[in-house]
């Protein structure tokens, strides 16, 4: 299998030069645009609008110690029992302490988290805001904002701030490629990004070149490289698929979360599916299957709470059984809150009602989909990558923080802190300007998939890349993704979505191939031929891609 190492476009015909460029307009890219603002003129790029990113779909909210009953410890060490052996303890510790004023920071910045509603408020909480809890949390220390709505308002607040600050934003502004120059010393050194300006329909206006001493990559995850995912349209593994052509590696691609409760709509529904938050069963909420028996009880200590890996592959293995001959969902009963569900999770009844059912009254259908990318560009919480002057914040990220399934909640939490850490560094010292030589005329070997089949990738990666995995299911879906390849051609016309097909091709390679070579299970990747957790498999593997694209796993460094 051969992948483009270049994404063809047109010519460029423009260039803009600033002291950091953010691609993507999340909270991780926000957070670093902020942060950087006071001091160094910084440029947001974002292919849709500053608030179409996955950061406003986020309901659970933000993970972080507030409660005196709670401790560091509690969630260094939930952290870790849920990233199954490849969490970096002393980033997690970092994220963990950090946690707690990046919550009252974005309270500062105006975020308006939920209060406390009980009669007797927490001994020694200090400020007036509501704890729940989520899967694999041993207490509550989720903060959340308008019941189900935490990411809307992290998205409002940081946009607000951000503009208000003077971060300048370029809309409908597609990432292609990044200019690598050279350092002082000749060793390889970003110095921009080569970008294309669209018109609301995707297609191509104009390409140009964005010089920059920094280049902040903050796309987010491929969620959308599946058939069902939680995640918005727009998240199709751009940063992932950019870094991987400049030969940065990629580290724990297996390592896909699928979310165990997603809102089932039907077996012929693709694209983003609504999420049902997992602190609907930190309310209590409790999964049977079709014949109404439990999943969860003898499964794991926390039941309905357990780690989100094990409760996706409890309800994947009871489908399996069809129970009462049901094999594509099961059932969340959240009946015992009644009217009040309505008022705790606005958003989630807002979508069950779309479909006709009344979770104060009824279960609610649900089934695992594609949720959050664990891997990513190798990096450490400052956003530092293997190659100097480009950074790495956010889902785009593998910093140490996540491991092998992450832990409901940190996510949020870890892109500010990243996002606020690398503009942070980056507005005290830029890296010295790179040595760029003019651009070479593309030698007519750039090409692109075609977007009309894109399906028969996500259609792959559901039927054999999903919550359970083994080597037939995965040798067909290499044996496809070869196949589309190969289809790859010079007469597919530049365009969003012919690039974002492009990415997500690039990424279902990596994943596949990655996915092949960890032969065990450990968190979010499960194989059934290979069911236990090997010691010898207590790595990391990178995936990277060779000067004539071919796909190369191999074991990662043993330090970040």
């Amino acid at each position: 299998m051969v992948l483009p190492r270049r994404l063809k476009a047109p010519a460029p015909t423009w260039q803009r030069d600033v002291d950091v460029v953010v691609l993507g307009s999340g909270a991780a890219g926000l957070s670093a645009a902020l942060a950087v603002r006071p001091v160094r003129s910084v440029l947001v790029v974002t292919k849709g609008i500053l608030e179409a990113g996955s950061t406003q779909w986020a309901q659970g909210g933000l993970a972080g110690v507030l409660d005196p009953a709670d401790s560091t410890e509690n969630h260094v060490r939930d952290t870790l029992v849920a990233g199954a052996g490849l969490c970096d303890e002393d980033v997690v510790r970092q994220l963990v302490d950090e946690a707690p004023t990046t919550i009252r920071y974005l309270m500062r910045l105006g975020a308006a988290f939920d209060p406390s509603h009980d009669d007797v408020p927490r001994p020694g909480l200090d400020i007036d805001i509501a704890l729940t809890r989520e899967g694999g949390h041993s207490h509550d220390r989720i903060v959340h904002s308008g019941g189900d709505r935490s990411g809307a308002e992290v998205q409002r607040t940081l946009d607000q701030s951000a503009v208000g600050a003077g971060v300048e934003v370029m809309n409908h502004t597609f990432a292609l490629d990044l200019v690598v120059g050279r350092a002082p010393d000749g060793s390889p050194q970003v110095g921009g990004v080569r970008v294309a300006r669209l018109d609301e329909d995707g297609a191509v206006q104009s390409v140009g070149t964005i010089t920059a001493r920094a280049v902040v990559i903050a796309c987010g995850g491929y969620g959308q490289v599946f058939a069902s995912t939680s995640n918005p349209p727009a998240v199709t593994g751009d940063g992932v698929a950019l870094a991987l052509r400049a030969g940065l590696p990629i580290r724990d691609a297996e390592f896909v979360q699928f979310h165990p409760t997603v809102l089932w709509r039907g077996p012929g529904a693709r694209g983003q599916q609504a999420l049902v938050s997992e602190a609907v069963r930190g309310e209590g909420a409790i999964l049977y299957d079709a014949a109404g028996e439990r999943i969860m009880q003898g499964i794991h200590p926390q039941e309905d709470l357990a780690p989100r890996d094990v409760v996706s592959a409890a309800i994947s293995a009871r489908m399996a059984l069809a129970p009462a001959g049901v094999d594509d969902h099961v059932y969340l009963d959240a009946t015992h809150m009644g009217e009040r569900f309505a008022e705790r999770f606005p958003s989630i009844f807002a979508a069950c009602r779309e479909i006709g059912l009344d979770p104060a009254t009824e279960r609610i259908p649900v089934a695992p989909a594609a949720h959050y990318s664990c891997g990513g560009i190798t990096a450490d919480l400052n956003g530092t990558t293997t190659l100097p002057g480009l950074f790495a914040v956010g889902e785009v990220s593998s910093t140490g923080v996540h491991g092998a399934n992450r832990l409901a909640s940190n996510s949020l939490t870890e892109s500010i802190v990243a996002g606020t850490r690398v503009g942070r560094d980056l507005a005290w010292e830029l890296p010295v300007p790179a040595r760029i030589a003019p651009e070479k005329v593309s030698s007519g070997a750039d090409v692109l998939f075609d977007p009309d089949r894109l399906r028969e990738v996500s259609t792959a990666m559901s039927r054999h890349v999903g919550v359970v995995r083994d080597a037939t299911g995965l040798a067909s879906a290499m044996s496809t993704l070869g196949t589309l390849s190969r289809a790859t051609n010079g007469g597919v016309e530049p365009s969003r979505d012919s690039w974002e097909a492009t990415n997500l091709l690039t990424i279902a390679s990596a994943v596949v191939s990655a996915a092949l070579e960890r032969t065990e299970s450990r968190g979010c990747h499960r194989r059934s031929d290979h069911p236990g957790t090997e010691p010898a498999w207590l790595r990391h593997l990178e995936v990277v891609l060779d000067p004539s694209g071919a796909v190369d796993v191999r074991p990662a460094p043993a330090s970040v």
